[in-house]
């Protein structure tokens, strides 16, 4: 089995995924793996992270880039066609964001990332499901991410429908009741604070491989929101 940049290779994460060995996967990390696959298999990823950014620095990077957001500096880094031919051959993502879908919460922009710096999963209310944690799982074994930001934000559609638990149609009910856990008797801004850590926890908690690499210091969980109104990132504690 292959290691990249101390973690899992991608043919071998899959296959443990698929086979519901998720926790023996994990159990690998840090370890001794042994065996080759051919580079050819992987596509997104070389056998090395030539800047491998700790979670202390990558939070630096993203709450900068919030600040220049909000203070209409941006600088629109990683845009340039030479970043777009650079990415194409290999991707080494900073920093993981869980968000919500909101189209008035645009992952780069409000951090002014480019291409190829976070590895964003969007789905309303900020849900941890197991399509959304399998993908976690994917950027940080696979691709050595060390950060993950689990982002809410204000006046958050899901998390009010949850709250008022009215019969909803399809599958918009199914977000609702992912996100029903998370609420007792709470107003909108701290629902949306209580679903960030309630699907923060998830995160961890359902995965034996997001779990691993917690305890061995190569990762970090961190909640935040985004406020609407202002476009400023809050950490929650």
């Amino acid at each position: 089995m292959t290691r990249i940049n101390g973690f899992i290779g991608r043919r071998n994460f899959l296959k443990f995924a698929g086979t519901g060995s998720l926790a023996i996967a994990a159990t690998t990390i840090g370890g001794s793996l042994i065996g080759n696959i051919p580079k050819t298999a992987i596509a997104d990823v070389h056998p090395a992270n030539p800047n491998p950014v700790n979670p202390s620095q990558a939070l630096k990077l993203l709450l900068d880039g919030n600040q220049r957001f909000i203070q209409y500096k941006r600088q629109y880094p990683h845009q340039s066609l030479a970043r777009l031919k650079l990415v194409a051959k290999a991707q080494y993502p900073f920093a993981a964001i869980l968000g919500c879908a909101d189209s008035r919460v645009p992952t780069e922009i409000i951090f002014d990332q480019g291409l190829g710096d976070l590895f964003v999963v969007r789905v309303a209310g900020n849900v941890a499901s197991d399509m959304t944690i399998g993908s976690l799982e994917y950027t940080t074994a696979v691709l050595g991410t060390q950060l993950i930001v689990v982002l809410g934000h204000t006046k958050c559609g899901a998390v009010a429908a949850a709250m008022k638990n009215d019969p909803m149609p399809g599958m918009i009910s199914d977000i609702a009741e992912s996100i029903k856990p998370a609420l007792t008797n709470l107003n909108p801004t701290n629902a949306v604070i209580a679903n960030v850590q309630y699907q923060s926890k998830k995160i961890q908690h359902s995965s034996p491989i997001l779990t691993q690499l917690l305890k061995a210091k190569k990762l970090q969980i961190v909640g935040a929101c985004y406020d609407i109104d202002t476009g400023k990132v809050n950490l929650i504690t």
